[in-house]
């Protein structure tokens, strides 16, 4: 019984350190989560605004863009074209790319499975052979492609990875780009979304149609269009990635709580195991000595 009082207590220590520790482990992702989601408020005030500056440039333009890339495409210069009108235009979609994007550690609950899971299930539902999609990934759960992005990210730790997607759709390794990658709802839900990324459709002429805003563009609107639309579309990869980041730290912070609280109940159930055992020793030892003064007599 002595031996059994003594594993008691040694299972009660180590756990009572392993809450300790998962309770750290919360109180730095707690922290963490707070500063991305101060972050990400303000890069997305930032993301609305080149949205709706890129949104008024483009509005009249798509029609000119389709026009000039066939008549550039015949006169056999296709640098503008290339960069420009294969950002804004759909094409047929020979090959899918999806830049998946996980965390580059465990203790995140179902953050890891429920992408995988789900791009699992969308690759074998919409594509029959490996050679319709390209996989790129971020995170050392997903693949060793690329890992190492901060828990607070900013766009020059990624911008490698981002500026090569856009290439790539560029140089028509492939047609289309889905980010797939869990976006935060809140501190304890988080939803799987596959966001097409490339090329750009979500620039809707309706918002502009009221606004009396003008620009003054140099050196005309094709160069602006250029150079903007490519940084346009490596924004919004990087705002996944942000938002990935917050739905992390999210469910870091929440499988932290879990295993504290956990292990809170755990010492608790192992404390009254303690005292049943210790009571039923001590009880054992007044019959014995109540026995032997018995004999005695």
């Amino acid at each position: 019984m002595a031996e059994s009082l003594m594993d008691i207590k040694r299972k009660i220590a180590s756990t009572k350190k392993t809450g300790q520790i998962t309770q750290a482990m919360q109180m730095v992702s707690g922290a963490k989560l707070s500063q991305i989601e101060k972050r990400a408020k303000k890069y997305q005030i930032y993301s609305d605004k080149v949205r709706q500056i890129v949104t008024h440039l483009a509005a009249g333009q798509l029609l000119e863009l389709a026009n000039a890339a066939e008549s550039d495409t015949d006169s056999g210069d296709k640098s503008q074209v290339i960069s420009v009108a294969s950002l804004l235009q759909k094409r047929p979609v020979k090959k899918t790319g999806y830049l998946v994007i996980t965390s580059d550690r465990g203790l995140v609950g179902s953050y890891n499975s429920t992408v995988l899971k789900a791009m699992m299930q969308m690759i074998k539902d919409d594509h029959e052979s490996p050679d319709d999609y390209v996989m790129m990934a971020i995170g050392g759960v997903g693949a060793y492609e690329y890992r190492g992005v901060s828990d607070i990210p900013t766009f020059n730790e990624v911008r490698e990875i981002v500026k090569t997607a856009v290439t790539m759709f560029d140089n028509g390794v492939f047609d289309e780009l889905y980010v797939c990658y869990n976006h935060h709802v809140n501190t304890l839900t988080s939803a799987f979304r596959a966001e097409k990324m490339l090329p750009i459709s979500d620039l809707d002429v309706s918002e502009v149609a009221d606004t009396n805003v003008e620009y003054l563009i140099e050196p005309d609107l094709d160069s602006v269009l250029e150079s903007v639309l490519p940084q346009y579309a490596e924004s919004l990869i990087f705002g996944a990635i942000m938002d990935a980041k917050t739905a992390e730290h999210a469910a870091s912070t929440t499988a932290m709580r879990s295993a504290t609280d956990n292990a809170n109940d755990l010492i608790s159930h192992l404390s009254t195991q303690y005292n049943r055992a210790r009571q039923a020793a001590i009880t054992t030892e007044i019959t014995e000595i109540v026995g032997g003064a018995a004999a005695l007599e």
